[in-house]
């Protein structure tokens, strides 16, 4: 199926709670844990009908969900997202979902020599079964193991638990925001009610020494680590960090000291309702805190660019409006006030770009009020109306400068040259409509049509004025775009209006 299976077997089903769906999501979200922690696949079972969920005639199961290890090799290689289940793993599925008991089978379905074993867990909530796990692990694997294996597995059997009674994961007591999430490849500490350390994984080991805690962890309070490192840093750390640190809260923070950060995430264990452990899993971030340190000191680096331009720029202006009004000639002042103009529209791109630093920057209220100042700024006593239609949308920075400068320049040769010989309070009309059409192999590109309702075009040939042949060069060389002028179709015989019609891909 090419869509969202669990979205769309899950979302608007009658007989599920939003707070059921919701939570097999979350559960989805989060279980690559599990399987990592148990060495075996995953798959989540649901019913194929919305009335399997309550009626058990004729009842098949779809798979809505998968997992593969990374602590283990997998067993299910083949994508089983929305497929039914196997006639073999149907009883175990089944009785499961019925009886609200884990159910196991020994190799059901597997070629002699067997290699497989699966479990079916039930999830269940509120007295319901909501959804069915099924767990596939190699016998191969169960050799003698590793004191490491059989913590993980202890700890995959304990959150288990859990699942089947609907207590994990718990989305409103975690905080998720921080990035670099740790997994279990990355370092396991398994607390006790008190917060002790009871086992330390080898990478957990190596990521707290980075943070210069030297002693075995082992019999070590978490907290009391903690506040080691903050009494010898001297770094203020949050009020509930500490609960995180002694398992009494499901969160997330990190640990920072001697240069080196550590991201930590805590999951308290419960049964019966009483808490008896935690799991933490730790991740050294040392080298995601520095490149995000880099990226930051960069982006603000830019940004004082960005404004320092805009800065020389509006000087360069002041002094060409200075220069003007010191000018006899009345071609050399209009010249320099158009050069002027030209200048403080780039000044104001520059102070956009430094307001924010995407990748993308949002052109239509830069655009919106380009349009307005472009029509003051004209040569003209003229007043003239501006509207915006349709919206660029997110366009590449190095768009937005000689874009931002076609349309100042077109707007303002309308304003100049669209109703010569009309008294002054005549009004004229400038309308930009852009689109973002998109062609068969999904490269977009820009359409925008500028049109007035002035007295159009001269006949024949025409030469354009300095404006436009920089319009041109421009829309060409900037944009690798093309622009033409057009006649205008305005109703008004006297009036038809002017056509400029700018087509240019978008590259990023």
């Amino acid at each position: 199926m090419g869509v969202d299976v669990l979205s769309e077997r899950l979302d608007n089903n009658r007989h599920l709670t939003r707070k059921d769906i919701e939570w097999l999501h979350a559960l989805v979200g989060d279980w690559q844990l599990l399987s990592d922690l148990a060495f075996s696949d995953l798959v989540l079972w649901f019913p194929s009908t919305d009335d399997g969920v309550v009626e058990s005639e004729g009842r098949s199961y779809v798979a809505l969900a998968q997992a593969r290890p990374s602590t283990t090799q997998t067993l299910v290689h083949r994508d089983v997202v929305g497929d039914r289940i196997r006639a073999d793993l149907r009883r175990m599925v089944e009785r499961a979902w019925v009886a609200q008991v884990e159910t196991n089978s020994s190799d059901q379905g597997q070629p002699s020599p067997a290699r497989m074993r699966v479990t079916a867990i039930p999830l269940v909530r509120a007295g319901r079964t909501v959804a069915v796990i099924t767990l596939h692990f190699s016998v191969a694997a169960l050799r003698t193991p590793s004191r490491m294996e059989l913590t993980y597995r202890r700890c995959a059997a304990d959150l288990l638990t859990m699942v089947a009674e609907g207590a994990w994961p718990d989305a409103s007591q975690e905080f998720t925001g921080y990035s670099g999430a740790p997994r279990v490849g990355d370092g396991l500490l398994r607390l006790d009610m008190d917060g002790k350390i009871t086992f330390a994984s080898p990478n957990a080991v190596s990521a707290l020494l980075r943070l210069g805690v030297q002693d075995a962890l082992e019999g070590r309070s978490l907290a009391g680590i903690g506040a080691e490192l903050q009494r010898a840093t001297g770094v203020a750390v949050d009020e509930s960090q500490p609960l995180m640190l002694t398992g009494r809260r499901a969160m997330r923070a990190e640990l920072e000291a001697h240069g080196a950060a550590v991201t930590l995430r805590s999951i308290p264990l419960f049964q019966g309702g009483e808490r008896f452990a935690a799991l933490v899993l730790c991740r050294d971030v040392t080298e995601l805190r520095r490149r995000d340190k880099q990226l930051m000191s960069k982006d603000a680096t830019i940004k004082e660019i960005h404004h320092r331009v805009k800065n020389n720029l509006q000087t360069v202006s002041a002094l060409l409006r200075m220069q003007s009004r010191r000018m006899d000639s009345s071609e050399g002042r209009d010249g320099l006030r158009r050069a002027m103009r030209r200048v403080e529209t780039i000044a104001m791109v520059h102070d956009s770009l430094a307001q924010g630093l995407e990748e993308s920057v949002d052109v239509d209220e830069l655009m919106r009020r380009q349009l307005h100042l472009a029509a003051e700024m004209a040569q003209s006593d003229r007043t003239a109306e501006t509207r915006l239609e349709g919206s660029f949308g997110q366009l590449p920075p190095h768009m937005v400068t000689p874009l931002v400068l076609v349309i100042t320049e077109v707007v303002a040769n309308a304003v100049e040259h669209g109703l010569p010989n009309f008294p002054p309070e005549e009004r004229l009309r400038v309308t930009l409509s852009v689109n973002r059409p998109t062609d068969a192999a999904g490269r977009q590109r820009l359409e925008i049509e500028l049109t007035d309702d002035g007295i159009g075009i001269p006949e024949g040939e025409w030469e354009p004025g300095l404006g436009l042949q920089i319009v041109r060069t421009l829309v060409r060389g900037e944009l690798s775009g093309a622009i033409e002028w057009l006649p205008g179709q305005a109703k008004n015989v006297d009036r038809p209006g002017t056509r400029v019609v700018l087509r240019a891909p978008i590259l990023g």
